[in-house]
């Protein structure tokens, strides 16, 4: 029994409660409505060390509770109230769950009685949320509380890690459950819990494919931050001087300042002369990625008939794209060292000479860009700001990037030094808004580190309602708005593949600098590519929260990193 259960029996909603507190929840971030009133009560009542974080959306509910899985390492919580409340709070939750990330959203619904009657906010909550999530129900019965939350967090937290919904109608909150039932496996307070290895036979086969390449290529997505194997990669990386791409999830595996590693491939932040390694490999190694459409630029870059070697805690990705010579289906982690293992044994081993192969692509890639990032053109460049934000962040520092403007220019240029998750963006479905609001779980997870949240001016329009609520937390996050009138990425593919027929997609300017200030939020405009510096500067060092509004190049004028528009 829980510490603080002394009754015999307790409603479905302390149920809830003390289910969450079980399994070390700290934050839950959501949204009030009518039939969500018995569990909040119950966090009202109760002694317990969860803090409730009310949004002004369920989208950003979700979204939060992303930015807080990333950064913490533990499942996210979410929740909202029945009928539009479960429809907002979906968008996040498919993200999450592709990209493998554990949250879980909590929907209130209305009585399991009336439904069939017509009740006001009435869904089939379960029908909605099913082909979205790893795992789905609708609780039926007080006493199922402890048993199906359980299921929940074992669902989200092993295997490839993915998002989970329960749905709680108000008369089940209100019904009875025996306190004896509330514990849990202290295991799926984190992810990935339970990790499994791989098979050593298909290990050595591995290694013989590897070593029997002339040119091999790893290309490495999320999986293996999510597995907490960065230092096991490298050491692997290092051991074969091996060259290293990443995929957007992936950054972060490796430092990209290290000289086996060319950065971001593919058709969002990858650039010809990234491209070229992946083009000279004859056997390539994905680890912890689909390879899917974005990172192969559409399954082109490996060709069709390259080697592949697949690493992946995933089965179904494996031979999914690609004819796969070895699949080995494991936590990464656990592969490399295995991996490591089996080359230590090794008389055939050999290196590669990856570090000197990247050297003069990634001089190239570099010598463009700084190009660009000099100018002093306005409206300002986006190469201009990205270089400014890398000199005036420390390493520890979190960046979060919208899929629009910022995504391709972070991916592509903003250099990591360090390993760990301290950048990404939400790139799975792509959805407007999510930066600001995964800011915020990002700032919350991790209270002392500096968080940055960069959008297009599009994005903004989505989500800036959080504004008050990161001016009520007090959140130091400094949001950076590349403010251009239009939405941006369209634009540019009308530009590129529809013969510039430009078709409702340009907006009117907002004064995003005046937006943030009528929420509270201490806010900069910049036009002037001169005044960028100390404006993005005075903004990283203002103690409480900041925007900086940046009259900026549109993407459809621009030399962004993205292949189509290369081409």
């Amino acid at each position: 029994m829980t510490a603080g259960n002394t009754r015999n029996t307790m409603t479905g909603a302390e149920a809830m409660v003390r289910m969450l507190e079980a399994h070390g929840v700290r934050h839950i971030f959501g949204l009030c409505g009518d039939t969500s009133l018995p569990f909040y009560d119950a966090l009202y009542q109760l002694d317990h060390n969860i803090d409730h974080i009310l949004t002004r959306d369920e989208r950003s509910a979700a979204y939060m509770a992303d930015g807080y899985a990333r950064v913490t390492g533990r499942p996210g919580i979410c929740e909202g109230p029945s009928g539009g409340g479960a429809t907002y709070i979906l968008p996040g939750l498919v993200e999450a769950n592709e990209s493998s990330i554990p949250v879980l959203a909590i929907t209130s619904d209305v009585g399991t009685r009336s439904k069939g009657h017509y009740p006001l906010t009435e869904l089939d909550q379960e029908g909605l949320m099913r082909p979205l999530t790893k795992f789905n129900a609708v609780i039926q019965h007080a006493d199922a509380i402890p048993d199906t939350v359980r299921t929940a967090f074992r669902k989200m937290t092993t295997g490839r890690p993915g998002s989970a919904h329960l749905g709680l109608p108000i008369d089940v909150q209100r019904g009875q459950a025996d306190p004896d039932t509330i514990w849990a496996d202290p295991k799926h307070q984190t992810f990935p819990a339970y990790p499994a290895g791989p098979d050593p036979e298909v290990i050595a086969a591995a290694v013989d494919a590897i070593l029997s390449a002339r040119f091999p290529v790893i290309i490495v997505g999320g999986g293996v931050i999510l597995s907490r194997g960065e230092a096991d990669f490298r050491s692997l990386v290092e051991t074969l001087d091996i060259a290293v791409a990443t995929t957007i999830s992936g950054q972060g595996t490796i430092p990209e300042t290290h000289p086996n590693c060319i950065g971001v491939v593919g058709s969002n932040g990858g650039l010809p002369e990234t491209r070229e390694i992946v083009q000279a490999a004859d056997l390539v190694v994905f680890i912890g990625c689909r390879a899917g459409s974005v990172t192969t630029e559409l399954w082109r870059y490996p060709a069709k008939g390259t080697r592949i070697v697949h690493i992946d805690s995933d089965p179904e990705v494996i031979g999914a794209s690609y004819r796969t010579e070895v699949g080995v289906v494991s936590d990464a982690r656990l592969a490399l060292q295995a991996i490591e293992t089996e080359l230590a044994g090794r008389a055939d081993r050999k290196t590669f000479g990856g570090a000197k192969a990247i050297e003069d692509p990634k001089s190239r890639k570099w010598a463009a860009f700084d190009h660009l990032a000099n100018s002093d053109d306005a409206p300002i460049r986006p190469e201009r700001t990205i270089a400014t934000l890398r000199r005036l962040l420390d390493d520890d520092a979190i960046v979060v990037g919208d899929p629009g403007t910022p995504c391709p220019y972070i991916s592509a240029f903003y250099e990591l030094r360090t390993t760990g998750r301290s950048l990404w963006s939400n790139r799975a479905h792509g959805a407007l808004g999510y930066a600001m609001s995964a800011s915020v779980g990002a700032a919350v997870g991790a209270p002392g580190r500096k968080v940055v949240s960069l959008m297009g001016d599009g994005s903004f329009g989505f989500t800036c309602g959080e504004l008050e609520t990161v001016a009520r937390l007090g959140l130091p996050i400094t949001f950076i708005v590349f403010s251009n009138s239009v939405y941006g990425w369209i634009k540019a593919g009308q530009k590129t593949a529809f013969g510039g027929r430009y078709f409702s997609v340009d907006f009117d300017r907002t004064d995003h600098a005046a937006v943030a200030e009528a929420f509270g939020v201490k806010a900069w405009k910049v036009t002037n590519p001169d005044d960028l510096n100390a404006a993005l500067k005075a903004a990283i060092d203002h103690p409480g929260p900041s925007l900086v509004d940046i009259i900026s190049q549109p993407l459809n004028e621009a030399k962004a990193p993205v292949s189509e528009w290369i081409a």
